[in-house]
């Protein structure tokens, strides 16, 4: 594999420790700002948001830009994001740094993963854009834990400097290792992006992995005051457990991949079922340690399980029913998955306001992943239908 992709994966690597490192540091960016766990949550919220609706038109605006200037200049405003996170005097001022940041996180990974591909043979292609991915997901593992330490010991705000640091110590990897000359893909105009819009069954699958990968963020959002105030852990304690967690999602989403291989549908109406049952069964271990960390363990495991099934299954119902935007289906899925995360994010926050408290956010969560499977076994009856038919109609003839 060439050097090239190992920057890549580090900007990857700054971009998903970004994402997820707030999570950790609720708590402490509520008190030190003087504002409400609700409305701290908010800062989730933006960022999804800001992927979600950034992404696309942008992705659209930015179509016929040359691939490697383009990423520098995604690293550029990454970097400028978090620095302006790491000085900010007030709540205000990190929602803003917040959503400029979400911004370069879309469109990076849009064209990052065609830059990847781009960068090897035809027949490694999945593997380099595997291996960028890989920054992903070691920064849930190690980042997102780390960046939590920092952030508890040295303030919330030396966890976005440092964060910033990474995105120059990727940027600088981009300029010296990315080559100048790449393929310059069509773009896909907002057009096109409606058109996908516009189809039924993939607007059922963006609805499925919005709710069903979405579920877990009630509760994951709120994860680090459910473990200081309802488990007893001390803060300190909290950054260990998201390392726990964290390496529960990494093995999860290789053994949720190779349980999709072939038949997705099932896989995730298995996965949500599971998913559902471990978010439930949280709100009742999460004020006993030891059965808390065994319960987090099954949440990571299948929080994250999920994401190589849905992300196949959209590429396979793309391919029958909008097969003139396959890429575009995908990277719209991408947007759903962010959307899932604004609004697991945004409802955690009225359920912690709410009577029911910050306890009830676990079963909640747990609703939305079954309303997520619903749709899967929905959708999978559809798919039934449409395999008879076709196999009905040559009969016929």
């Amino acid at each position: 594999m060439p050097l090239a992709l190992l920057a890549l994966a580090i900007s990857a690597y700054a971009i998903g420790t970004t994402e997820f490192v707030i999570v950790g540091l609720l708590p402490t960016v509520a008190s030190d700002l003087d504002v409400s766990l609700p409305l701290a949550g908010m800062v989730v919220s933006v960022y999804a948001l800001g992927v979600t609706f950034g992404a696309p038109i942008l992705t659209a605006l930015t179509g016929r830009v040359p691939r490697k200037p383009l990423l520098l200049g995604l690293m550029g405003v990454f970097v400028a994001g978090n620095l302006l996170a790491g000085v900010s005097p007030n709540y205000e001022t990190l929602l803003v740094a917040r959503v400029l940041s979400a911004f370069a996180h879309g469109v990076f990974f849009s064209v990052g993963s065609t830059i990847a591909a781009d960068l090897v043979p035809e027949d490694r292609r999945a593997s380099a854009i595997a291996m960028m991915f890989s920054g992903l997901t070691i920064a849930i593992v190690t980042g997102v834990p780390l960046g939590t330490w920092i952030g508890q010991t040295f303030g919330w705000r030396a966890t976005f400097l440092a964060v910033s640091v990474l995105g120059v110590v990727g940027g600088l990897g981009v300029a010296a290792l990315v080559p100048a000359r790449l393929s310059q893909p069509p773009a896909a105009g907002l057009g096109t992006q409606l058109g996908v819009l516009a189809k039924p069954r993939l607007l059922l699958a963006f609805a499925i992995t919005a709710l069903g990968y979405g579920g877990t963020f009630v509760a994951f959002t709120f994860l680090a005051p459910i473990l200081e105030t309802i488990t007893g852990f001390s803060n300190s304690t909290v950054s260990l457990v998201l390392v726990l967690y964290g390496a529960a999602i990494a093995v999860g989403n290789v053994v949720g991949g190779r349980l999709a291989n072939r038949r997705p549908v099932r896989a995730l109406a298995w996965l949500f079922a599971l998913q559902a049952l471990v978010l439930i069964v949280f709100t009742f271990t999460a004020d006993a340690k030891v059965p808390a960390l065994v319960t987090l363990a099954g949440m990571g495991a299948l929080a994250f399980a999920n994401v190589p099934g849905l992300q196949l299954y959209v590429v396979q119902l793309a391919q029958r029913h909008a097969p003139e935007a396959v890429d575009v289906a995908s990277a719209l899925n991408i947007a759903a998955f962010n959307l899932g995360i604004a609004a697991g994010a945004f409802f955690g926050g009225q359920v912690v306001s709410s009577p029911l408290g910050l306890g009830a956010t676990p079963w909640v969560g747990g609703l939305f992943v079954l309303g997520g499977l619903v749709l899967t076994l929905a959708s999978g009856a559809l798919d039934r239908r449409e395999t008879d038919r076709r196999t009905t109609v040559p009969a016929a003839c």
